[in-house]
Formats: structure tokens, C-alpha cells, sequence
């Protein structure tokens, strides 16, 4: 078998789990990875944790990337990405640390990837049956970068805020790990970038839970920030004449 076969075959798929003092959720949503996808790599950046988020990622049997400080969620991504090239993954999964996202979706987010369908796959909570439950005013921001980002991509998306994805090593290239991939909130506006830029983005049922300790980090004055931030940032993608 040559190794362009084997490379076919046996296609390498990482998952890249952004960490931020999650001692206590790290190990489950590893030992997840290792039951549901034992072909995927973990690989837990640690985005300068002050408890022993890397420690127990470590223990548990994954990767660390332990980052100085606090560079924010983005930024933590972005590491991940950068990782996987520079060592020859052809596929990526951003999964959270925190225990929302199930691991049990990974197959289901990785195939229209494998079958060649789509670039990015986008987990979606409300597609499949039973949906997601989340409180009144966060819901209503959900549905208004969902209108927003389907109107102008011409395409339904059910869930632009998503952060359960996974992609190939195109787009890894071309965004991702780029300079032009959003440092602290990546959401409806790279959907956006994305579509712009040709790269194909799909959705796929998937499952998530709520935050076991409750936490967000859309807190104290983030979201005003956070929805100031996504209307800019959606904006500016829209009137740049190179998408990047």
C-alpha cells in the first residue's frame, strides 16, 4: 500500500479541547473521546488554568498544550489548529471542556467530511429530536444571528453559535489557523467568512447537555460586548472585497 492509500485509509482526526479551570469535567469528556472516537487524538489546550485542568487532561491520557495566560477561547482554538497541521492531521473537532458537548456526536459531525459532502460541519442542538432547552433571552439571541446568518449565506442554519464542530484540513488552512480566525468569540461571523470564502458548511444533529456547574462565559457585561462584537464583526466580513 503506498502511502497516499494509507494516508486514505487511515485518516488522522484530532480533537482539540479548549480548557479553562475544568479539573473537574476534563478527564469525563476525554474518557468520552476515548469510547465514542478512540480514532481521535484529545488534545486539551489549556488556556491558562490556575487549577489542574492540565494535570488531570494529562492523567486521563491526552495532549496539553498549556498556554502562558489567558488568551480567551479563540485563541485557544487557534493553537489547536495550528497544532494539527504542523502535524499532519487531516481532520479536526472542537469540543469543550466543560462537559456540554457529547462526545457520542463526533462520528456524526466527522462524516459528511469523510464522504467528501462538506469542509466544516457544524453541530447543531436543535435539529434531531428533543432539541435544546436554554433560558428565553439567550434563545432569542440564538434566533437572531440564526435569521441573520441564513439570510445572508442562503442557506438555513439552525445553530450559528454552535461551538461543537468539525473540519478538514482545507479549511483548516485557509481560516482556521490563519490570522483572520476571530481571537476571542468564533461564531455566526465565521460562518459567514466561511460561505464568502468558498469552503462548504453544512450542520448535522448532534447532543449537548447544559453546563454541569452552571457556568457561562458569556457573564457580567460579555454578552453586551459579545453581541456588539458579532454585529461589527459580521458587518466588516461583509463589505471586505477578499473574504480574508
Amino acid at each position: 500500500m503506498s502511502r497516499h492509500d494509507e494516508k486514505t485509509a487511515f485518516p488522522r482526526v484530532i480533537a482539540i479541547i479548549p480548557a479553562f479551570n475544568e479539573q473537574k469535567n476534563i478527564a469525563e469528556v476525554i474518557r468520552g473521546i476515548q469510547t465514542h472516537a478512540p480514532f481521535a487524538q484529545p488534545l486539551v489546550v489549556d488556556d491558562g488554568s490556575k487549577d489542574g485542568t492540565a494535570l488531570s487532561a494529562r492523567r486521563a491520557g491526552a495532549r496539553v498544550i498549556r498556554l502562558p495566560f489567558n488568551l480567551g477561547y479563540g485563541a485557544a482554538l487557534q493553537t489547536g489548529f495550528k497544532f494539527a497541521l504542523a502535524n499532519g492531521y487531516d481532520y479536526a473537532v472542537q469540543i469543550d471542556g466543560d462537559g456540554q458537548h457529547d462526545p457520542q456526536s463526533l462520528p456524526v459531525l466527522l462524516k459528511p467530511l469523510q464522504e467528501g459532502g462538506a469542509d466544516v460541519v457544524l453541530g447543531s442542538r436543535f435539529l434531531g429530536e428533543g432539541g435544546y432547552s436554554m433560558p428565553f433571552l439567550r434563545y432569542s439571541g440564538v434566533m437572531v444571528f440564526r435569521v441573520l446568518v441564513s439570510l445572508l449565506i442562503r442557506k438555513k442554519i439552525t445553530d450559528p453559535t454552535s461551538g461543537f464542530q468539525a473540519l478538514n484540513r482545507a479549511a483548516m488552512e485557509r481560516f482556521y489557523a490563519s490570522p483572520h480566525y476571530p481571537a476571542d468569540f468564533p461564531d455566526a461571523d465565521v460562518i459567514i467568512m466561511l460561505h464568502r470564502a468558498g469552503l462548504r458548511v453544512l450542520e448535522a444533529p448532534v447532543i449537548m447537555h447544559p453546563n454541569p456547574d452552571g457556568r457561562s462565559m458569556h457573564k457580567g457585561m460579555t454578552p453586551v460586548y459579545y453581541v456588539f462584537k458579532m454585529f461589527l464583526s459580521i458587518f466588516l466580513a461583509l463589505i471586505r472585497k477578499n473574504p480574508f
